[in-house]
This record gives structure tokens, sequence and C-alpha cells, in this order.
């Protein structure tokens, strides 16, 4: 169901607007004095009201970190994405758990192809994409459940700012405790200490101030 702005979903993604409307709206741009249509990377689940799903998120979340990473050109990745969806006959590649299990190396191997990456370039772009797949959670069927924004650390056994669709509408919380990040960063906005809050919540420092990263205006 779609339930994120494009603006907010940026946010949480850590992307530019701009970018992440170019992924699920297109975006026009002039060559040679003629006005051309990027088509967009993902299939946006509202296209009138351009709002996404959790599973848009998803999609755009895995293509972050390779973007971010590599700055490979837009059209590249639109060109890459649709091999995919050629090669596992479906719209949401970078979704799906074949994807996860089977389709990494073909991804990584169609991307060296239209970029020239070398080996080395190669190997460190399965490695950002495998990264990014650990931290989309699925349930036992394989499907999505959250997203891990900001992993808690090592040490910690619960604390992971996360996306659930099934929890807070949505919206970042700290895994484990259902504390929406938002209420931890007004806090912290108001003027109290992360080692006040950390306390009176019963989680840890570094899980606060992930909660406050997530938040641009508190960050």
């Amino acid at each position: 169901m779609p339930a994120y702005a494009i603006g907010e979903a940026a946010v949480y993604l850590r992307l530019p607007k701009s970018t992440l409307r170019a992924w699920v709206v297109g975006q026009r741009y002039h060559l040679d004095g003629k006005t051309k249509l990027f088509r967009p990377v993902i299939d946006i689940a509202d296209p009138r009201d351009r709002k996404l799903s959790f599973i848009n998120l998803v999609e755009a979340f895995v293509l972050a970190g390779i973007r971010r990473e590599h700055s490979i050109p837009l059209p590249k990745v639109r060109r890459a994405v649709d091999y995919l969806r050629r090669t596992f006959r479906t719209r949401r590649p970078l979704a799906e758990e074949q994807f996860e299990t089977d389709g990494v190396d073909l991804f990584v191997e169609r991307f060296g192809a239209l970029i020239g990456a070398t080996q080395e370039g190669q190997v460190q772009m399965r490695d950002i994409i495998r990264d990014r797949l650990k931290r989309v959670r699925r349930d036992p069927a394989g499907v999505p459940e959250k997203i891990v924004l900001f992993p808690a650390g090592r040490a910690a056994a619960k604390g992971d700012v996360v996306i659930d669709p099934r929890r807070s509408f949505g919206r970042p919380i700290l895994d484990g405790y259902g504390l929406r990040t938002a209420v931890i960063a007004e806090r912290f906005q108001a003027g109290e200490k992360i080692e006040e809050l950390a306390r009176d919540y019963g989680v840890p420092s570094e899980a606060i101030e992930n909660a406050i990263r997530c938040e641009p205006r508190a960050a």
C-alpha cells in the first residue's frame, strides 16, 4: 500500500529528494536542444499521488547503496535493473528473495559490463549489495518485513533503527523497544542529553544517537 511521500522516503533513505523522484517518477532533461524523459527505475505504488509503498522503500534502499558508493549514472542503473527484470521475469527483482539468493552475482556482472568496472570494483559492489540485503529482514516466506536503517551495534541484541510497515504506521522506530525516533529527536531538540534519554528509556546510548540521526532537523 502507498504510504510514503517522496520527500519523507528520501529523508529515511538519506537520499536527495530529486534523486529519489527521478527513480520513481522519471525526470525530464534537455539534450541537443531537445527535451527527453528519463524513465523511472522503480514502479511507484501510487503514480497519481506520488507515494511509495514499503516494497518501493526496499528497492530504493538497495539501489541507494549502489549509487552512493559507485556514483553510477542513472540511465545505467535503469538498464541494469531492466536486465534483472527480464532475467527473473519480475517487476521488482531487488525486493525479491530470489534476487538475494541467486541474482546478486548476475547484477554485479551486468553492472560491470555497463560501467567497465575492474574485478576489484565488482567485488566491492557485490559486498555492498549483500550488506544492503542483509539489512532487509524477511519473514519465513521470503517477503520483506523490515529495513534496518541503522544497526544498533555488534554487542546489542536489539535497538536497531528500523522501518516496519506493521508498526507505528511504518515510521522509524527502535526495534525491540517500539520507540518512535521522532519522539526521541523531539526531546533531544528540546535540550535533553543523550545519556538522559538513554537512561529514561532503558536503551543503549548508541541507539539514541542513531534515532536522532534519522531525523534531519535533530541531526
